[in-house]
């Protein structure tokens, strides 16, 4: 499993695969998710990692790495493990990252994680609903990842999109999900202004103009 250079980035990244692959097992072992309807979804899934594999968190580190980003935006942090990678991108970059959470545990669980990678001078973690705490992060950004509640994507991206600079890049994971469909239909639309790659479950646009 490739890793970023930076020994706390990689140390805290290592503990945190292992402990969303434990998740992942006892899920699993006790059925799999609960139905949607059994338990309020903020809740239910305040304990689940919900985290990009290995693989898509070299993807991502790549994306900003390459694209030189400054300005970042992430939807949805979870435990943070897309965040590090995004992290150790923006610190080769001299970027800012900028990632939203609304569960309260998680937010504790992402302070304290971000104190072991040594990446406070880099993230700024904004705790509540993305679509007022994001309305505070001037532009222009450079890259915005969408790994949040999937129904919130189009809005979030209708909120961030006057900051996006052309040439900015969208990276939204999970797009084969039914409440993923909207954004998809709507950044796969040439009056859209963004060009789009699916990739597996992630899509990539890139802003036009």
């Amino acid at each position: 499993m490739w890793l970023p250079r930076d020994p706390a980035i990689a140390a805290e990244l290592s503990r945190l695969h292992a402990a969303s692959r434990a998740s992942d097992e006892a899920r699993e072992a006790r059925g799999g998710f609960l139905p949607e309807e059994d338990t309020d979804d903020i809740v239910r899934l305040g304990s689940e990692y919900l985290a990009v594999s290995p693989e898509e968190g070299r993807l991502l580190y790549m994306l900003a790495r390459g694209a030189q980003a400054r300005r970042v935006v992430e939807f949805g942090a979870s435990f943070g493990l897309s965040t590090l990678y995004l992290a150790a991108a923006l610190r080769e970059t001299g970027g800012q990252l900028f990632t939203t959470e609304v569960h309260p545990e998680k937010c504790r669980a992402l302070r304290e994680s971000f104190d072991r990678a040594g990446v406070g001078d880099i993230v700024t973690l904004l705790e509540g609903d993305a679509r007022e705490t994001l309305i505070t992060v001037e532009g222009p950004l450079d890259m915005v990842l969408l790994d949040g509640w999937k129904s919130m994507y189009l809005p979030v991206l209708h909120l961030l999109s006057p900051r996006l600079r052309a040439g900015a890049l969208v990276a939204a994971d999970n797009i084969r999900l039914d409440a993923s469909q909207p954004y998809l239909a709507h950044v796969s639309d040439p009056a859209s202004g963004f060009l789009t790659r699916e990739l597996d479950d992630m899509a990539l646009s890139l802003k036009l103009d």
